[in-house]
Formats: structure tokens, C-alpha cells, sequence
């Protein structure tokens, strides 16, 4: 039987599961909840928190504390050297290195054997079924699926038996038949530690390849994409790979990146779907390419908790809810509890509500990337918002950006200082600035109140970034590859002080940046 009808009969199954937790929603997340507890029940940190004796999400909330990676930080250290039954029940040999934003230290996260298979895997098959589903005609395994995952290598932990490395490393060490076979490039490149290096190798190993599906962050697609044009010559990546056909991003938001996709893919035909997948687990998935929202997976494994913003004091925050209290178009910061061990872990995203019927949701930044410094709650959303605005209608592409507050001096008004890389220069400077503030008045009714007369915030003030001043600094930090974040927003000055400094030191030349006499 061809791979397309089996996968066919496959997706069917698959799909009517996917209806049910959309119509139980709360039932499939409680038996989530249980099967967690009986997961954790016999662990070191389930007898600390008597887990025999929860039976009920009040008896979780009420007993068991709220936790980040440093609270969790001295069982994992302990995981690493092969100590089990720790987090959770059965054996976890594998970690997911992961920085998440560019600050802080790496973070070592288990990755069980069930995270691996019921929440990983689980979401990659998803993501095709439910494009099947809508696009029924699609013939996706008759060719190759280029998978552009993180830089880092699997490493070997000392005496123990367990090991590290990027989360896609990790997936594609097990990946299992029925996607290795279609995956592209070879182990040899996909594991490949230098990123300049690899995106090179990746590039001219899959140039003659029949590509239908491209998946990775935007961003290094991107630079991926642009060097099979410039290699081949081509004008189009049709031109490379007459059949591709779906692109499958997550990571960073897409906004910046669409209009550049568009330019190097100019064909109506061509699907782009968004994933939430993080090293932590995976969490949504765009089911619907007329809603620029993703649905809330509900039976991977991952018990789903909420913090309002107005309510978030880390930690310590007070107010923390299950699913079936959250209310439509409301901040809150992401909870989760997996089976692979992280109880009641801020994850660090915020995320907002779109429907409940089913749950969907926006990613709106994270707890530590918004700019407040005079009330005016700036979060990720509204700025990926208004720079696509502003590059549309200025004929402008960006890059890379960051953003953080010019604190008041005086009788002098604050403001927002933006550093924006951009790949095309907008036509005007100043109608982009303008634009762009316009864009965050209209988005966000705080901003607009604190801009009104300039009294508390005055125009932004953007610098424009010397071409390659983000990769640059990604790469004196050693934080170059796939799984590495600019801090978008900020708020204090430390990061775009740092940028800023470097921007007037970097000796690259700029005069490419300046493209719009094409």
C-alpha cells in the first residue's frame, strides 16, 4: 500500500481524536492531570509533596509550589550524573540543552521517553494531519522534508549514561522510520556544530533534491533559502524545488519574516503553518490556515496552567488557574506540568486567548521581554505587529531588532530606543518611526495614552543596525544557531546599551544593507 494511503487511513484516526479534546476540553486535560500524578507519585519530589494524597487540581495548586529551572536546577544536576526517580517515574537519559533567550546560562530539560513520543513526535504527526485534512490533494510523501534544526551535538555526559544536546539533535538521533525517511540532510550535516559551516553544507547538499516541505525558525531559513538562490542562480526557490509546497515555522514570530518569504516564493499555492514547540514540550499548532491562531494541543502529555500578567509576581504569584477559568483577549504567563518531569514550570511565554470553543491562543512574548517602564505594557505582539506595518508601508525588510526604554531625565519625557537591522532599508526613516508608533497607538491602548502630548513617552527614536551586527554579537557569545534568541524587548538598558556600543565599533561594510535603488 503507497505511504500516501497509509498515512491517509492514519490522519482519519488522528483527526477524530483531535474533535474529541476539542469538544471535552477540560475532561482530557483532567485525565492529563491524573495520569501526571500517578507519573510523579513515587518520585523524590512526588513523597515531598504527597502526591498519594492529591486528588484534585486544589489539592495541586494549594500543595505543590510554583517552580522555574533554578528551583528545579538540584534535581536536574542530579539527573545529569544518572540518578533516577527524581522528577519523574520512569527513566530519563536525554537532555535538551537549551538558552532559550540569549541571556542567562544553558538549561539542561529532561526529555522522557514519553515526552519524546507522546508530546514531540506526537505534534510533528499532528501538524501533517491536520494539513492533510484541509488539503486533502497533497502528495508530501513522495518527496523530501528539509528540517533545519538547532547546531549543537548530541554529548555524552561523563561516566554516566545520559545525554545532551539541542532538542532537534535529540529528536533526530530518534527519529522514528516513517519520518527518517523522508527527512533531508544527512545526520552527518543535520548534526553538523558550526552554523556557518552547516548552513553552507545544507545548502549545496539539497539544491538537486526534490524538497516538498521546508521546516526551522524563520529567521535561519531564511539565510538558508538565500544562499540555494545565490548558489543556483535562481530567482525563485519554485525554480529550485518545483514542488515545494509548506513551510513549518516556530520558534520567533513569522510577521518580520513574511513579506521576505513571500518575495523568494511569490506563489499563492505556497502553505505556511506555525508550531509552539519549545525544548520544554509541544504546545500548539496553527490547525486552521485562514486563523492566525494555534490550538492548544491538550493530549500531549502537558498539563496546562495560567498566570494572569496583572497578577505575575514570578514565584510568588497568588493567582494561578486550570484552562477552564481563563477569559478570552487576557495575558497570562504559561504554566506547564509534563511527562517528562517539570511541575508547575513558567515556562517564561505569555500567551492570550483567542476562542474557547475551541482553545486558541496568540504567543505574545515573554515574562521578561515587555517594556513597562511608564505604564505602558508593551509586549512582544504588539511590536512584531506594528514593524510589519511599518516595512509594508514602507517598502522595508527586517532582520533583527531589540527595544528597551530611554528612562526620563529631569522634565524630560521617556521614551523607546528601537535597534532594527534591516535587509531593505524603508524608502523614509523618519515615516517608518512615525509609522511604527502609530501602529503601537493603535495596538495598544496604554502606549497610546502615556504618548498622548509626549507627556510621559515622546517619539521612538530608531537607529538603524550595521548589517550583521545581531549575527555578530550571536556570534562573539558563542549563541550562534537555530535555538538562540534576540531579546526583543526589554526593559532596562543593559542588552541595547551592549548593541548599541557595538553598532558603533563594527567594522563590516553597510553598504549592501541600502537596496532600494533595485
Amino acid at each position: 500500500m503507497p505511504f500516501n494511503s497509509i498515512f491517509s487511513w492514519i490522519i482519519k484516526k488522528r483527526i477524530h481524536q483531535i474533535e474529541l479534546f476539542k469538544m471535552y476540553p477540560v475532561d482530557v486535560q483532567r485525565d492529563v492531570f491524573d495520569s501526571l500524578i500517578e507519573g510523579g507519585r513515587d518520585t523524590e519530589w512526588g513523597l515531598k509533596y504527597n502526591y498519594a494524597a492529591i486528588k484534585s487540581y486544589g489539592d495541586f495548586n494549594q500543595n505543590v509550589p510554583l517552580t522555574d529551572y533554578q528551583s528545579l536546577e538540584p534535581y536536574i544536576e542530579r539527573m545529569l550524573k544518572n540518578e533516577q526517580s527524581l522528577l519523574w517515574g520512569s527513566e530519563v537519559t536525554w537532555f535538551a540543552k537549551s538558552s532559550g533567550t540569549t541571556t542567562g546560562k544553558s538549561k539542561f530539560l529532561p526529555v522522557s521517553k514519553e515526552a519524546l513520543e507522546m508530546c514531540h513526535y506526537k505534534g510533528g504527526k499532528d501538524l501533517l494531519s491536520m494539513y492533510y485534512n484541509q488539503l486533502p490533494d497533497r502528495k508530501l510523501y513522495k518527496g523530501k522534508h528539509l528540517i533545519l534544526g538547532g547546531s549543537a551535538e548530541i554529548n555524552y555526559l561523563g561516566s554516566s549514561d545520559s545525554y545532551f544536546g539541542d532538542l532537534s539533535a535529540i529528536i533526530l538521533k530518534n527519529m522514528p522510520w516513517w519520518a527518517e525517511i523522508r527527512r533531508t540532510p544527512s545526520k552527518e550535516i543535520a548534526l553538523m556544530s558550526n552554523w556557518e559551516e552547516k548552513i553552507e553544507a545544507l545548502a549545496q547538499s539539497t539544491i538537486d533534491q526534490d524538497i516538498y516541505i521546508l521546516a526551522g525558525v524563520p529567521s535561519w531559513t531564511l539565510v538558508l533559502c538565500n544562499r540555494v538562490l545565490e548558489i543556483t542562480g535562481k530567482s525563485n526557490l519554485r525554480e529550485v524545488w518545483p514542488n515545494l509546497e509548506l513551510f513549518m515555522h516556530g520558534g520567533v514570530s513569522f510577521e518580520p519574516y513574511r513579506d521576505q518569504f513571500r518575495k523568494i516564493i511569490p506563489f499563492n499555492d505556497m502553505n505556511y503553518v506555525e508550531t509552539y514547540n519549545a525544548s520544554e514540550g509541544f504546545f500548539g499548532i496553527q490547525d486552521d490556515f485562514k486563523r492566525n491562531e494555534l490550538l492548544l494541543m491538550l493530549d500531549y502529555g502537558v498539563f496546562f496552567e495560567f498566570i494572569p500578567m496583572n497578577e505575575y509576581d514570578g514565584l510568588d504569584s497568588s493567582v494561578v488557574i486550570p484552562l477552564e477559568e481563563v477569559e478570552l483577549d487576557k495575558n497570562y504567563a504559561l504554566v506547564i506540568s509534563t511527562n517528562a518531569g517539570l511541575w508547575r514550570y513558567i515556562i517564561g511565554d505569555t500567551i492570550r486567548f483567542t476562542s474557547k470553543t475551541p482553545y486558541r491562543f496568540k504567543i505574545t512574548g515573554r515574562t521578561k521581554s515587555f517594556i513597562n517602564a511608564f505604564g505602558e505594557e508593551l509586549v512582544v505582539e504588539n511590536a512584531e505587529a506594528a514593524i510589519a506595518s511599518a516595512c509594508h508601508k514602507t517598502k522595508a525588510e527586517v532582520s533583527n531588532y531589540t527595544a528597551a526604554p530611554i528612562y526620563m531625565k529631569g522634565q524630560e519625557s521617556g521614551g523607546h530606543e528601537w535597534l532594527i537591522e534591516f535587509t531593505r532599508l524603508p524608502e523614509n526613516m523618519d515615516v517608518f518611526t512615525h509609522i511604527l508608533d502609530g501602529e503601537l497607538k493603535s495596538l495598544n491602548s496604554d502606549y497610546e495614552a502615556k504618548r498622548t502630548g509626549d507627556l510621559s513617552l515622546k517619539m521612538p527614536e530608531v537607529h538603524v543596525a550595521k548589517k550583521g551586527l545581531f549575527e555578530n554579537w550571536l556570534k562573539k557569545e558563542n549563541k550562534l544557531g537555530g535555538q538562540h534568541k534576540i531579546p526583543r524587548l526589554n526593559n532596562d538598558r543593559q542588552f541595547i546599551d551592549e548593541l548599541l556600543e557595538l553598532n558603533l565599533s563594527f567594522t563590516l561594510d553597510n553598504s549592501d544593507q541600502v537596496s532600494n535603488q533595485e
